[in-house]
């Protein structure tokens, strides 16, 4: 059953001794402003976080980076978004059961304005992009895996982080990034992969970000996967307002909520927190060239 406290924000925790970075949350996605979301992070460690896109809105994610300061942005077409171009409408299908206007042309155009705001130079990242087989079915497959790898040129011709979805899909997206050749900086969001898949991202240099679900009592592969990877590839986010850490689970995320993270990865780690904490801003910085 849903918690009691599902709509209260947990509270907060005690601050880090060495600011970090959130790399990856949707502000736009929780509730308060820009502007409260930052100062409460702030306050507990957290100085800089990365707002990523889902849509072609992802103005709003250039926009919000331009005018803060500890705000950078990424902009793309969530794997999800490309087949529900493709087809037309948002569920796939029209109340009339058949497809809505739409098709390889309106991809192309979103995909375009992509590419547009990706030149921005306050947009580091082009991102979340990927494959998602859970949420796609095999009709949409095809056009997920275009966009996945017109992202992938975007990204190298503008000199951009690739920030990577990849849920259900593990080879397939390794498949599709050796044969376009991956830009220099690639980001596993949310990395979900096993202990061996850590050894092949780190075998490539690709970044691996955990989100609070490395806290979960049935994660324990994600914390094996933690164990392996080397630390200078290793990013924290909380994809806010998804995956609260435990034990606030179930309750909203905000990028406030970093430090619950950052403690258990110093813990699976065996390292000290604030050793920990210097590691992931480092590694952020690298990770989005800021």
């Amino acid at each position: 059953m849903p918690s009691k406290n599902a709509d209260v924000p947990p509270p907060l925790p005690a601050p880090l001794g060495v600011a970090v970075a959130d790399s990856h949350t949707h502000l736009d996605m929780q509730s308060g402003t820009v502007a409260e979301a930052l100062a409460k992070a702030a306050s507990v460690g957290v100085t800089t976080v990365v707002q990523v896109g889902c849509d072609v809105r992802g103005e709003w994610a250039a926009a919000t980076a331009a005018e803060h300061e500890a705000v950078h942005a990424a902009v793309a077409l969530h794997p999800n978004e490309a087949p529900r171009i493709v087809l037309g409408d948002p569920d796939g299908w029209s109340r009339q059961g058949a497809r809505e206007a739409g098709g390889e042309a309106a991809l192309d155009e979103a995909l375009a304005e992509i590419d547009r705001l990706a030149a921005q130079p306050q947009v580091r990242g082009v991102g979340e992009t990927g494959l998602d087989h859970f949420r796609t079915g095999p009709e949409g497959m095809a056009a997920q895996e275009r966009s996945f790898r017109a992202h992938i040129e975007i990204a190298k011709r503008h000199g951009k982080t690739l920030v990577i979805h990849d849920r259900e899909a593990h080879a397939d997206v390794l498949r599709v990034l050796k044969e376009e050749g991956a830009p220099e900086r690639t980001v596993f969001h949310c990395y979900s992969g096993d202990a061996e898949m850590a050894r092949i991202c780190a075998e490539h240099g690709y970044f691996m970000s955990f989100a609070g679900n490395v806290t979960f009592k049935n994660a324990q592969g994600l914390r094996d996967a933690l164990a392996v990877a080397p630390l200078e590839l290793v990013l924290v986010e909380t994809d806010a307002p998804f995956l609260t850490p435990a034990p606030y689970r179930g309750r909203p995320n905000a990028p406030y909520l970093i430090p619950v993270t950052v403690r258990a990865l110093a813990a699976v780690r065996g390292v000290d927190e604030d050793a920990m904490a210097a590691a992931l801003a480092a590694n952020t910085a690298r990770a989005f060239d800021y």
